[in-house]
């Protein structure tokens, strides 16, 4: 049997109608979802990723998609197009940002009017306001999601901060970043009952004590933003590589997720997108 030589892990944020950085409409989400499905793409779970790192035998056109953050436009439009196509995919919550409250309407359900969505920046806005329910998830969308198996939920810190950033010292920032772990995995105990070993750096940024400081809380699995690498068996769980989704269809969509994978290809398209970037500064 044939087994993937590579899995590419994408990343999503917003699937909404509001134009801004870092969104996805959900017309062109449904396009490559729908794409995915008609080119015999099987969407896998975290756990059956970690599975192929081991060196488990893994189908040859398998897709991780992840989600990061947790807004609320991911249970109006992601989950349904997902439900609707019997796809799969992990999102990697910013546990203190989600709320209490009952299910809002989401897509799939005829003649309700949708909650307002707001677009990247005002979320942001809204984050700093401390008003972020008509922004994020709540618990009770999170676990109908689950419930649904559309999606899968791994922890993105409690508040998303960069403490490398505002934190005196670095005995400061992690301190911090201890306090990030204890309280997500408080949230994700008493809301979903455990904690996986998968987890992903909130605005992409690691280092040799963060990732042992996620080692030392269980985290194997250490999802970055960095797209130019391959993610193959036995390579490092601490390192993995995941593309950003652009504002296109399917023809695109399924073309980068092409390139990612192909053993030649692949590796080629990484350097040379490395070699623009240092021409870049």
């Amino acid at each position: 049997m044939k087994t993937a030589h590579c899995v590419p892990v994408v990343m999503y944020h917003h699937i909404s109608p509001e134009i801004g950085p870092i969104t996805t409409s959900p017309q062109n989400f449904d396009a490559q979802m729908k794409g995915l499905v008609d080119a015999g793409y099987s969407t896998l779970s975290c756990d059956e990723f970690a599975d192929f790192l081991a060196g488990k035998s893994t189908p040859p056109k398998s897709v991780l998609l992840t989600f990061d953050d947790g807004y609320l436009d991911n249970w109006v439009h992601a989950h349904p197009i997902l439900k609707k196509y019997g796809l799969r995919a992990s999102m990697f919550v910013v546990t203190g940002l989600i709320g209490d409250g009952p299910l809002r309407p989401c897509a799939e359900q005829e003649g309700m009017t949708l909650p307002r969505l707001p677009s990247h920046l005002e979320c942001r806005a809204l984050w700093t306001a401390g008003s972020t329910d008509s922004a994020m998830l709540r618990w009770s969308e999170i676990q109908a999601m689950r419930a649904a198996g559309t999606f899968e939920f791994h922890c993105h810190t409690y508040t998303h901060t960069r403490w490398d950033l505002v934190s005196k010292t670095r005995e400061e920032c992690l301190a911090h970043m201890r306090h990030e772990f204890e309280a997500s995995h408080a949230l994700l105990k008493e809301h979903l009952g455990g904690v996986s070993q998968h987890f992903c750096w909130p605005q992409g940024y690691f280092a040799d004590d963060y990732v042992n400081l996620a080692h030392e809380f269980g985290y194997r699995y250490l999802y970055t933003t960095q797209a130019h690498g391959q993610n193959l068996c036995a390579k490092n769980s601490a390192h993995i590589y995941r593309l950003a989704v652009k504002n296109r269809g399917a023809r695109w969509f399924l073309l980068r997720i092409w390139i990612a994978s192909h053993p030649v290809v692949g590796p080629l398209y990484n350097k040379w997108r490395s070699w623009k970037r240092e021409l870049r500064g």
